[in-house]
């Protein structure tokens, strides 16, 4: 689903483009099926300035335009923009400078600053224009930095500058850091002029200036992945520490195996693995020391519906997520994520893939197949390079399930997915699926049945009209829960996530991120901020209501054994904490909550010989929780060391390089 409230800003910026010598430029953006849409900017004077921006990818449609008078210095003093977000919310955002005041309105947040004019405006929303004119305002300042409106400061670095040919022309273009403006600074390639050239964007997304190849793409891509992973092992040699003894004393170790807390006990890691737990153990002359007391340790945490990028890792390791399960992803990306993670030259979790793949159409995503000799071919190549299991996603032929279900179980692998348009959940799991994603297609079992569409939006509308007045007590909802409990059919919720598309409103936080956004960096927050979806007055209840009802049935899940793993698909550590929070409010012990997080997820992908719990002989994949989240699950936040294998992290010191407040001091390993 990959509904990340942060992608707009991180793709409407990557697209910005335009030449000083021409009035118009058209900008081509590619997904992995091919051309995804385009943004022309258009320069009607030195001062005035527009955009338009036509994007559809994975059934989400953007249309953005906006105009942009800056002054004499290249400062903008007046900004409008309208158009549609992703998932159906209006944009309609504008700002003006005007005798030393700064003022500004959009459905994120309005507000107004005295100040001298020397500020950047930064919009919520944009097609692309304004993005091109921060980075030559950048450009033109002795220290590449430049105040923004609302807030913050932006930063940049040009790092590499090459020349490209086509025919008799060239062009020079180098790779430039933008910071302050997400968790990770932002590359990409711009021309002398300062307007965007190329960029890729986390693997899934390609950006060039039209009249140029994706041949040429790929030759800067390369050097973008380079400058992208040399700013991350920087980051990893500055706050890994490796260890070859590692004891950590009196603390309370929470035994998910037994559903049981160990007090004041000692765990002792040696070499990437816990060789030790016990009372008093004796510490050699090489141990670091850990003093746990009033503290919990936990094993490591499973995502187990993520999308990674090289800078999720951080995000992952700082919450003590230690493992992923990556539910769809370019292979070459995953791969070379997978294999800097390992080596932890990127500072990251472990990787676990899954394949994915989806019936070429209008409303297809990712991989793309036309046939079910086609499909059993890339099954087969995913069993081949060692995915686990298969994806299907809502494009996919409901008469495909079985034949693609009994093919891939013959190569081992297991069958999850969306339920595809014009088939219910109930058929997927006769026809072979082992595993649902995302709780709504629960729901879509009778709100859709197989008349709708749910290739479109009515999948997640659906709910926020409907759910909440489903009898989930009825004997029909019930004969299905008994289905899923017999066949123990795996259930993925993302129930937060769903939370944050149903339950945004105008100018204010979304709900799921309230309780942590005092500590992230405020351009984030305001991209936090705002309605989602388009909903109406009159029916916010009835949307609050869809939303309540998705953590209820996770409940009912729980009570009818149906098994349940944890995922995000949505920012990275962050979203699984919630998620863990809103299992808790669904009535689930917090106890069971943290097996759910650990041991049952390291199951489900056959790792729990090694993972999921802490015990001699497993992966010291282990955090010490500055709090007790078998009592309190928010304390779950608070991690004061994540060790993953043979390093250790200090969660405080992470979070300051993504300018994230600590939510505690970390704990400091001491020699004897």
């Amino acid at each position: 689903m990959t509904p990340r409230k942060l992608l707009p800003a991180l793709l409407l910026a990557a697209v910005a483009s335009s030449g000083l010598s021409a009035e118009t430029i058209t900008n081509q953006i590619f997904s992995q099926k091919g051309l995804a849409g385009k943004q022309v900017i258009t320069r009607k004077s030195d001062t005035e300035y527009s955009g338009q921006l036509d994007l559809g990818w994975n059934n989400r449609v953007v249309k953005i335009e906006e105009n942009v008078r800056v002054n004499e210095d290249g400062i903008p003093v007046r900004f409008e923009a309208s158009g549609l977000s992703a998932f159906g919310a209006p944009i309609e955002e504008r700002f003006e400078w005007e005798n030393g005041v700064a003022s500004w309105e959009s459905n994120r947040d309005d507000g107004s600053i005295r100040g001298e004019g020397d500020r950047f405006y930064v919009p919520a929303d944009s097609a692309g224009a304004t993005e091109t004119l921060m980075v030559r305002a950048l450009k033109a300042t002795e220290t590449k930095t430049i105040d923004l409106y609302p807030s913050g400061t932006a930063r940049l670095q040009e790092l590499r500058t090459v020349t490209l040919t086509r025919d008799d022309e060239s062009t020079d273009v180098t790779l430039t850091a933008i910071s302050g403006m997400d968790f990770s600074p932002s590359f990409a390639w711009y021309d002398e002029n300062g307007n965007l050239f190329a960029q890729n964007i986390g693997g899934w997304m390609r950006v060039i200036r039209d009249g140029w190849t994706l041949d040429d793409f790929e030759k800067l891509k390369q050097m973008q992945d380079t400058a992208e992973q040399d700013y991350l092992e920087e980051v990893a040699r500055r706050y890994s520490n490796d260890y070859s003894s590692l004891l950590i004393r009196n603390v309370n170790v929470v035994d998910v195996e037994n559903e049981t807390v160990l007090r004041s006990t000692d765990v002792m890691l040696e070499n990437g693995l816990i060789t030790a737990i016990g009372e008093d153990l004796e510490a050699g002359s090489d141990t670091e020391i850990v003093d746990g007391s009033g503290k919990t340790l936990i094993p490591g945490l499973w995502d187990m519906h993520g999308h990674l990028s090289k800078n999720d890792g951080l995000l992952n390791i700082a919450a003590g997520v230690t493992s992923v399960r990556d539910i769809g992803n370019d292979h070459d990306n995953i791969l070379q994520i997978e294999r800097l993670f390992n080596e932890n030259k990127v500072i990251g979790n472990r990787v676990y893939r899954s394949g994915f793949m989806d019936k070429m159409s209008q409303y297809s995503a990712g991989l793309s197949v036309e046939s079910v000799e086609e499909a059993h071919q890339k099954i087969d190549w995913f069993a081949d390079n060692g995915y686990l299991q298969l994806k299907l996603y809502s494009s996919i032929d409901p008469t495909w399930v079985k034949p693609l279900a009994e093919h891939a179980h013959r190569r081992g692998m297991r069958v999850s997915g969306h339920i595809p348009a014009f088939m219910t959940a109930e058929q997927a799991i006769d026809a072979g699926y082992d595993e649902i994603q995302h709780i709504n297609m629960l729901f879509l079992n009778f709100l859709a049945g197989t008349e709708v569409d749910t290739r479109q939006q009515l999948r997640f509308s659906l709910i926020g009209e409907q759910a909440g007045a489903l009898d989930l007590e009825s004997p029909e909802f019930s004969a299905f829960l008994d289905k899923l409990a017999e066949k123990q059919i795996v259930v993925d919720p993302t129930v937060a996530t769903f939370r944050s598309l149903l339950l945004g409103k105008n100018k204010e936080i979304d709900p799921e991120f309230a309780n942590v956004a005092d500590h992230l960096p405020p351009a984030v927050v305001r991209n936090l901020k705002g309605a989602t979806m388009d909903v109406a007055d009159d029916e916010i209840a009835d949307y609050q209501a869809g939303a309540d009802a998705l953590v209820t049935l996770v409940g009912k899940l729980y009570e009818r054994g149906i098994p349940i793993v944890p995922g995000t698909d949505h920012i990275a550590g962050f979203t699984l904490h919630r998620e863990l929070e809103l299992y808790s409010e669904a009535g689930i012990p917090n106890m069971s909550v943290l097996g759910i997080a650990t041991l049952q997820s390291a199951k489900l992908v056959g790792a729990a010989y090694r993972s999921g719990s802490i015990a001699v002989g497993k992966d010291a994949d282990v955090l010490l929780v500055d709090g007790d989240p078998t009592r309190n699950m928010s304390d779950i936040r608070k991690v004061a060391l994540v060790v993953k294998g043979r390093n250790y992290f200090k969660p405080a010191e992470l979070y300051t390089v993504l300018g994230v407040k600590p939510f505690v001091a970390a704990a400091t390993p001491a020699r004897r």
